[in-house]
């Protein structure tokens, strides 16, 4: 995988994806290889390597993906019954975009 799969596959359009939810700054998409029975992942469509790296510039966006997040997160509950809204950091963050999963289900591997 490379180090950014968002940018270089997803947003480039390489690998096509099941879209979720768009808005002019965020996707949420099925995942490609997923996880969980329900797996989807959101992303702010301009490149930001992690959470940690967010600047004060980057509030707007952060409030406009936590918003799809959210609404992503009470339909997949509402069809469910529960979800998990999960990032990961450092050696956990396979590809260095910002990218929230939003899960259901018990893990399939």
């Amino acid at each position: 995988m490379t180090e950014d799969f968002y940018c270089d596959e997803v947003l480039s359009g390489k690998t096509p994806v099941k879209k979720v939810m768009e808005t002019a700054n965020v996707l949420a998409y099925y995942h490609t290889k997923p996880f969980y029975p329900v797996h989807i992942v959101a992303i702010p469509k301009r490149h930001i390597p992690s959470l940690i790296t967010l600047e004060d510039s980057d509030n707007e966006l952060l409030l406009e993906l936590f918003s799809v997040i959210k609404k992503v997160a009470a339909e997949v509950t509402a069809a469910h019954g529960a979800c998990r809204v999960i990032t990961n950091l450092g050696n956990y963050q396979d590809s260095k975009h910002l990218h929230w999963h939003i899960v259901s289900g018990a893990p399939l591997k």
